[in-house]
């Protein structure tokens, strides 16, 4: 749902316009009126300068949220960003590095 307003670029905010932003995961509260969408730029490590700017359009993601789920109430959305990836990409470069290669031979 969420990924599908990204996908489609709804939003007006110009910060966000031209971003390509991916949910990689939602973790909802156990009242569900809380949700916290990890998002990120895949292939850029600029998500945290986006974060202002999701807040701000968060009213909006709501209504869109709101409109696609079969809820009592819409979620109100938060947003973190999502270090999976950057912390793969750390150990890929440390399970390549010289000195782990040394001690694996």
């Amino acid at each position: 749902m969420l990924a599908g307003v990204f996908a489609r670029h709804e939003i007006r905010d110009p910060e966000l316009a031209g971003a390509d932003i991916t949910v990689t995961e939602v973790r909802i509260g156990p009242d569900l009126k809380r949700a916290t969408a990890f998002v990120a730029r895949l292939g850029r490590e600029d998500i945290d300068a986006l974060l202002p700017a999701l807040k701000r359009a968060a009213p909006f993601l709501r209504a869109q949220v709101a409109l696609g789920v079969r809820l009592k109430f819409a979620p109100d959305l938060t947003f973190q960003p999502d270090r999976a990836l950057d912390y793969a990409r750390k150990i890929d470069r440390l399970l390549h590095s010289p000195e782990v290669a040394r001690d694996l031979g």
